[in-house]
């Protein structure tokens, strides 16, 4: 969990401007890393997939109706 957000765009932000944008075998690359790390932690894969899946459904209608109440086509 991100503990400080603002620090974190801190940090993105001084990295693109430094680095660049990454190039898309780059960012795949990265999250490879980032995914076996989580893997031998235990963290991923998650042991209940489906956990909390209802939360996320709930949020996902809201937003959904706020978008289309917002923004008549």
């Amino acid at each position: 969990m991100i503990q400080n957000p603002e620090q974190l765009k801190k940090l993105e932000d001084r990295f693109i401007r430094d680095e660049g944008k990454l190039s898309f075998s780059h960012a795949i690359r990265l999250f490879t890393y980032m995914w076996n790390e989580g893997v031998s932690l235990g963290i991923f894969p998650p042991k209940e997939p489906l956990e909390g899946i209802e939360v996320d459904i709930r949020i996902a209608k809201v937003l959904n109706s706020c978008s289309k109440k917002s923004f008549p086509v």
